[in-house]
């Protein structure tokens, strides 16, 4: 159990780095196969219409979904999006974006993930987006950029 909390902890942190460092995204709660992220709405994350930009929804739907993947992996192995399918339910907006997702079916190589995108004003959320991935769990000692 000391094991699992530790790599539970360790991923809550890899979590947050780079594209999705910069767009704000921040983890909110991390258990085996289930991850839960948050976004403060900005500016910088509305399209022409004033709602929150589709991409910002697939990226928060798509990094969620594959942090709980990789929750239920061992350390020696990483996680990459095979495919997902994503419908937008209704426009997203307000104060915060959280995105709730769990593995549904987890193999020695492929899992499939589920991810519900909430937009929260206030007390009231409001399901704008969901999503199903096909993850794949790769050793990491195989990762290689395309060239």
């Amino acid at each position: 159990m000391k094991v699992m909390k530790a790599r539970l902890e360790f991923l809550k942190k890899d979590a947050v780095q780079g594209f999705t460092k910069y767009i704000g995204l921040t983890p909110v709660s991390l258990k085996p196969g289930k991850f839960i992220t948050r976004l403060k709405i900005a500016k910088r994350h509305l399209q022409q219409d004033g709602f929150v930009h589709a991409g910002v929804l697939a990226t928060m739907a798509d990094h969620t979904a594959g942090y709980a993947s990789y929750s239920l992996v061992p350390e020696r192995q990483r996680i990459l999006t095979v495919e997902y399918k994503i419908n937008y339910l209704r426009p997203a907006s307000g104060g915060f974006l959280e995105c709730r997702a769990q593995v549904l079916k987890a193999g020695k190589q492929i899992l499939i993930t589920e991810a519900e995108v909430y937009s929260i004003k206030g007390d009231v959320e409001t399901l704008v987006a969901k999503a199903m991935h096909t993850m794949t769990s790769v050793p990491k000692d195989k990762l290689s950029l395309a060239t």
